[in-house]
């Protein structure tokens, strides 16, 4: 099978560019897939595809940008040229654009590529449904609130024209279900990116790092989790470095120059800006835990599977998609009250205070990870593909 990917990919740094490189890394290693084909932003032309592991063919063409009002035609006339088996969308909803009308043509793509007769999946890790519209930083007012859910609705019911609809959480199945009577919706996990071999749970020498990892500026803040930690080394002396790892939030732009300038005297912080994915493990490995300092949710976290499969611990809100996953997946983690900085210090000075109950949760969150590997994901994906498992059977002997 010929298999199109329509995605970001790195070195782009539009959203989901990350699971794309590890969708791909899988999904080429399945003998039922004989090439990828990687429809990508124009960012990622100088993408890297060279992997380790043995695979089919893998060809990046670049033909579409965010914010461009020409996707929806250009991403049809990459299809029609390379001719796929299959197209998968790997999809948010402002996937190509910040900009509201090109973000909502681009979603049109999956319904023009089923009109072409190629077989269309959507991979959508969000819905309008669940996203806290001021959190999330798109508007406060009332009245745009009730546009942009129309809006959201009505693309939707686009997005539900191609041939499967793939959510990653059940309850994002049973709203679409239910609101919009859908019938081609599927549930498939997110997936844990990468299974290191089980940690041995012990941590560098020198300052315990509380890590949070993010694009930050909307529903991901900061400003609790620094107050938070500040509280902790008053309380317990511990010596604590606060590790705040990745970018703004394309809506926010400026904001952690804002952080570093009001928090400027506060000590031990690091911002570490955009983290490659070779840096990854080592930013995961070195931290005690990883913090979730966020007021709302908009889709399963790929920092929790991260977290995960690097053994561990968090430090969560008990709301939203983070609950649905620690109820479903097996996660686990010490939960503070959103909005509330003295509930965060709480969570996050009992992990540091108690090293036996830390790496319990560490090893019960590695566990989790492991259930779901993303080689497990991208077979489930084949199989609602439809494409049958090739086996190699050993040959029989000839009869003399």
């Amino acid at each position: 099978m010929k298999l199109a990917i329509v995605t970001a990919y790195p070195p782009s740094k539009v959203t989901l560019n990350e699971y794309a490189y590890h969708l791909v890394k899988h999904f080429r290693q399945h003998q039922e897939v004989s090439e990828l084909v990687l429809l990508t932003d124009d960012l990622a032309a100088e993408a890297v595809i060279d992997f380790k592991e043995e695979g089919c063919k893998v060809t990046v063409k670049p033909c579409w940008k965010f914010n461009s009002y020409a996707n929806v035609l250009s991403i049809a006339k990459a299809v029609r040229i390379t001719q796929p088996d299959m197209v998968l969308y790997n999809l948010q909803f402002m996937k190509f654009g910040d900009k509201k009308i090109p973000a909502a043509l681009g979603l049109f793509s999956p319904w023009l590529t089923k009109l072409m007769k190629v077989k269309t999946t959507v991979l959508l890790h969000n819905i309008m449904e669940t996203v806290d519209l001021e959190s999330a930083g798109f508007t406060t007012n009332k009245i745009k609130k009730g546009i942009f859910n129309f809006i959201g609705e009505s693309l939707t019911r686009v997005i539900l024209k191609a041939d499967k609809v793939v959510l990653t959480i059940s309850k994002y199945v049973d709203i679409l279900e239910e609101k919009y009577q859908a019938d081609n919706c599927v549930l498939i996990p997110h997936g844990t990116f990468e299974i290191p071999e089980e940690p041995s749970y012990q941590l560098p020498t020198g300052a315990l790092k509380i890590m949070t990892f993010g694009k930050f500026g909307t529903y991901k803040k900061v400003e609790n989790l620094i107050e938070a930690v500040e509280q902790v080394r008053t309380r317990t002396g511990k010596d604590l470095e606060i590790v705040i790892a990745g970018t703004d939030n394309p809506n926010t732009i400026g904001y952690l120059d804002n952080v570093k300038e009001q928090y400027k005297e506060v000590s031990n912080i690091t911002f570490t800006g955009y983290v490659a994915e070779e840096d990854v493990p080592t930013i995961f490995s070195e931290s005690a835990m990883v913090v979730f300092p966020y007021t709302s949710t908009t889709g399963s976290s790929g920092v929790l599977h991260q977290a995960g499969s690097y053994g561990k611990a968090v430090v969560m809100p008990d709301l939203g998609d983070l609950s649905i996953l620690v109820k479903e997946e097996g996660y686990k983690g010490e939960f503070f009250e959103p909005e509330s900085v003295e509930s965060l210090a709480g969570a996050i000075e009992k992990l540091v205070q108690d090293t036996a109950y830390r790496n319990g949760i560490a090893q019960a969150n590695y566990k989790a990870a492991t259930a779901l590997p993303m080689s497990v994901i991208t077979r489930m994906y084949l199989n609602e593909f439809g494409v049958e498992e090739m086996v190699t059977y050993p040959q029989m002997p000839m009869a003399v």
